[in-house]
């Protein structure tokens, strides 16, 4: 059986700065604290527009909660389910209990320090799918190399014999 694809859905994300579905910028980061931590959009995979967006501010101790709700959030979504993530500012700092359930999506960014970055794009219940582009280290290895993910994923409307 061959699949018939009718539409593609590009997603193109950069480390803490944008996320693009098809060209058109559905979220940008900014130094204010309403972005910082962990961002997850979720991507409708029919017509590639952006479904949801969530933030879990991970960085602040005053959030002590965010990785749980973060990990329950993660648990609580759907297989199949397209998913994009952004960290921002010090994301990693209280984020360990939710690394597990980052790295089951194929997303291990365990190894990140506290000013390092991280960009995923991911299908949930697929981890061999999950594109990852991570900066482990400090603040200057951030700022010399900016990251970023393409994931690219097309609609199967039908199958024909072959």
């Amino acid at each position: 059986m061959l699949c018939v694809i009718s539409a593609l859905c590009v997603i193109e994300a950069r480390g803490g700065a944008s996320v693009k579905l098809n060209g058109v910028v559905v979220w940008q980061g900014a130094n204010h604290v309403q972005v910082r931590g962990v961002n997850v959009m979720i991507v409708d995979p029919y017509s590639c527009t952006l479904q949801e967006w969530r933030n879990f501010q991970t960085g602040e101790f005053h959030e002590h909660t965010a990785a749980p709700r973060l990990r329950d959030y993660l648990q609580g979504l759907g297989d199949g389910t397209v998913l994009v993530g952004v960290s921002r500012y010090a994301a990693n700092r209280y984020l360990s209990e939710a690394l597990p359930t980052l790295s089951s999506l194929g997303a291990d960014v365990s190894d990140v320090g506290i000013l390092g970055e991280w960009v995923f794009a991911a299908v949930k219940g697929d981890p061999s799918k999950t594109v990852l582009d991570k900066v482990i280290g400090n603040e200057t290895a951030a700022n010399e190399r900016q990251i970023g993910i393409n994931f690219t994923f097309g609609r199967c409307d039908h199958t024909v014999a072959e």
